[in-house]
């Protein structure tokens, strides 16, 4: 067994035993249950102050301004890596839970399709838009979510996608050699195979040790990340592709939601709806201003940012991954395509 899966399990084993000894609540009437309040957990992959984190926390004021209820919020790595919490959430250990497609496509193959490049526009205003309009997300993913034992609460955009690596690059050809990190998701390893590099799986905790000692030349995440992780450090130059949204989503153990009261599934809907409405204002204008806290903390990073010609040469490779997410997930796979598409045009004509 890793050190994470023992992380994990050892964290899966003190929640249990938390849980036992608070399990007052649970052994009473529903009502009497409500009136005095429960406590609830949430875990998400995030450092303090992050996208996530900061949904939490509104999410968390809404509930205990709102009822007698209160929310224990876990951060990354209190509870393990991510695997680890959506198992503590599908065992009904946590009751909430913010993982990104990143990780649950192994669980939903059909949550890559935030994995295609291209798809999603990066510099449109109307992203948020789309999140809260688009039938793909909020009709037929809840669906797929549930075949898992999850209710999707709601999916959010944290900002632009940008890669840093050893050097500056500007081509496909520029990756030919580097070991790109991608999370343990199969389409964005199809990803970066299409963009010319070598995709390294590894999970979150090995990422800064493994571009301090080369074993990785690269990887991807949303600016804000790049910055609160460090990863500039040993990875200081910032490639701007323009190639993807990061996108998020937080969940509910279904069978812990389906048993609360009517009053109390309004109770989570609105405050999902008040952490949303906060993180749409939020994440405008975010990336720049951890650019910003980069470039004043490091004279040695770089900023290359594609022209659209530089761009054209990886967007005329995104037809391969499209074609192999619906190699990877069938019909369901290609349906969900099609409405996404119909979705993003229908907003952009609006």
């Amino acid at each position: 067994m890793t050190i994470r899966s023992l992380a994990g399990a050892a964290a899966a084993t003190v929640m249990m035993a938390s849980l036992a000894a608070c399990s007052d609540n649970a052994e009473e009437p529903a009502a009497s249950a409500e009136a005095q309040g429960q406590n609830w957990r949430y875990a998400h992959e995030e450092y303090e102050g992050d996208v996530q984190d900061v949904f939490a926390h509104k999410f968390k004021e809404y509930i205990e301004d709102n009822s007698a209820h209160t929310l224990q919020i876990h951060r990354f790595g209190e509870l393990g890596e991510s695997d680890d919490i959506m198992e503590l959430t599908q065992a009904g250990v946590l009751q909430f839970v913010n993982q990104s497609p990143g990780f649950t496509g192994s669980l939903i193959p059909e949550a890559q399709i935030f994995f295609i490049p291209y798809l999603l526009p990066v510099e449109s205003e109307k992203v948020v838009t789309f999140f809260e309009e688009s039938k793909a997300i909020n009709e037929m993913f809840p669906k797929l979510y549930a075949e898992q034992g999850l209710e999707l609460l709601t999916m959010y955009p944290e900002g632009e996608v940008v890669i840093t690596a050893d050097e500056p690059v500007t081509s496909p050809e520029g990756f030919q050699g580097k070991n790109i990190r991608t999370m343990t998701n199969p389409l964005l390893s199809e990803t970066y195979q299409a963009f010319g590099a070598t995709p390294t799986p590894l999970p979150w905790g090995e990422v800064y040790g493994a571009l301090q000692t080369n074993i990785i030349q690269g990887q991807e995440n949303p600016i804000f990340w790049i910055q609160s992780g460090g990863l500039y450090e040993v990875s200081p130059n910032l490639i701007f592709t323009g190639h993807n949204q990061f996108t998020t989503a937080m969940m509910a153990n279904q069978e812990f939601f389906n048993g609360l009261s009517e009053e109390d599934k309004e109770l989570v809907r609105n405050a999902t709806d008040h952490a949303f409405e906060h993180i749409a204002g939020y994440v405008p204008g975010l990336g720049e201003k951890m650019l910003d806290k980069i470039l004043e903390d490091s004279d040695e990073v770089t900023v290359t940012r594609l022209t659209k010609e530089q761009r054209q040469a990886f967007r005329e490779r995104a037809p391969q991954v499209e074609n192999r997410f619906v190699e990877m997930t069938g019909e369901s796979g290609a349906e969900l395509l099609e409405q996404f598409k119909a979705d993003l045009e229908a907003i952009e004509n609006e």
